[in-house]
């Protein structure tokens, strides 16, 4: 990291906007999102779906993840997907933009499994990108190859096949193929 990046890091990140989207709302997560953050993350199925999520899930992570996520000097918006305006859960899942260069960013989704096969995340993801809240000019997104769910809400959302790659899976403890794939914005 050169001196103009670490000075960018720890520069104050604009407040993240709240996102409609229809019967979900996307607001930047809270405190009080701990509980069912833990309990969602915290199981296998989700975590094993991520690269950072550790399964079992310590004490604390939830906890530090909202910490981080609130932090002045992040470098990733984190959204909550909210059900509540739909008459579900305050949260069903997190979408989120990690900040790269060059008008660039990285989009990451979950969704808890209760919630799987409904158009959450589909639904989540096209928000965000119409929002374009990062002002990208390109935003990238990877899944892991045993997860083609995952790679049709990407392509569906006008996401475009780039390659293969591998990345390491914390819950897995081990590298796991992934698809590599772009989006460029209008």
């Amino acid at each position: 990291m050169n001196a103009r990046s670490s000075l960018a890091a720890l520069a104050p990140r604009p407040p993240q906007p709240a996102i409609e989207a229809g019967s979900l709302l996307l607001r930047p997560l809270t405190p009080a999102d701990v509980p069912a953050l833990a309990r969602h993350v915290g199981d296998v199925r989700v975590a094993q779906g991520t690269r950072s999520i550790p399964h079992p899930l310590p004490e604390g992570a939830a906890e530090a993840f909202v910490a981080a996520a609130l932090a002045p000097g992040r470098d990733e918006d984190v959204w909550a997907i909210d059900g509540t305006p739909g008459g579900s859960d305050p949260l069903v899942g997190v979408v989120s933009l990690k900040a790269l260069d060059r008008k660039q960013s990285q989009i990451g989704y979950w969704v808890a499994p209760a919630f799987w096969h409904t158009g959450i995340a589909s639904a989540a993801v096209r928000a965000l990108l119409d929002a374009n809240p990062h002002a990208n000019c390109t935003v990238f997104a990877e899944v892991f190859q045993d997860n083609p769910v995952s790679a049709r809400i990407l392509t569906n959302a006008g996401f475009e096949y780039i390659g293969d790659a591998e990345a390491w899976s914390v819950a897995r403890a081990g590298a796991v193929p992934t698809w590599t794939y772009l989006r460029k914005m209008a």
